[in-house]
């Protein structure tokens, strides 16, 4: 009772005192009033970002579905500028870094599917969760190493807002045996 009691008190007092320094005002971390002033589609120009003409679904599905706020967007892969897909196996046919850069392909795919459905990209209010997905051979271990080019990529355009709850995982195939596939969730303004 007496450590619920020391806790609390503690709690209280930290508080108090953050507002005491603030006249009052609980205060807003930097790096949350630094990602309200971020124009998003600038930060792409800044990056030599320019995104690509969306793949239409290659099956019966559509590319986005909304609900509320949160978008739920279809997993794309690594498709290039020449319509073809970059293919095979991590631990076999892919290396490491080429995976790296396949995911973030996939993500400057999937900044076009958002672009597409929003009309602009400063109504992202979070990317929320991403489920990367690596062809790979059953010894290969290093799926979060190869996902991390698309992680890396929205945390470059988006800042906090850009990081998210993930899961890589490998898979034995993959739809026309693209080497990674990734699907994410994105939380929006309202």
């Amino acid at each position: 009772m007496t450590n619920n009691i020391s806790f609390y008190f503690l709690l209280f007092a930290l508080i108090f005192i953050g507002c005491e320094n603030n006249n009052g005002k609980m205060s807003e971390s930097p790096s949350a009033v630094e990602v309200q002033n971020i124009d998003f589609d600038a930060k792409l120009d800044s990056l030599g970002i320019v995104l690509p003409e969306i793949p239409a679904p290659i099956a019966n599905y559509v590319n986005v579905v909304q609900s509320g706020n949160l978008l739920f967007l279809a997993g794309k892969g690594p498709q290039m500028a020449d319509g073809n897909y970059i293919k095979g196996k991590l631990g076999k046919d892919v290396t490491i870094e080429q995976g790296y850069e396949a995911a973030k392909l996939t993500a400057i795919i999937q900044l076009a599917v958002l672009k597409d459905h929003l009309g602009d990209l400063n109504k992202v209010k979070r990317i929320v969760k991403v489920l990367g997905m690596v062809n790979c051979t059953d010894d290969f271990g290093d799926q979060p190493e190869v996902i991390n080019g698309f992680s890396d990529l929205m945390v470059a355009v988006f800042g906090d807002k850009g990081k998210h709850a993930r899961a890589a995982v490998g898979m034995g195939s993959l739809p026309r045996n693209i080497c990674v596939e990734i699907e994410l969730v994105v939380e929006i303004e309202e």
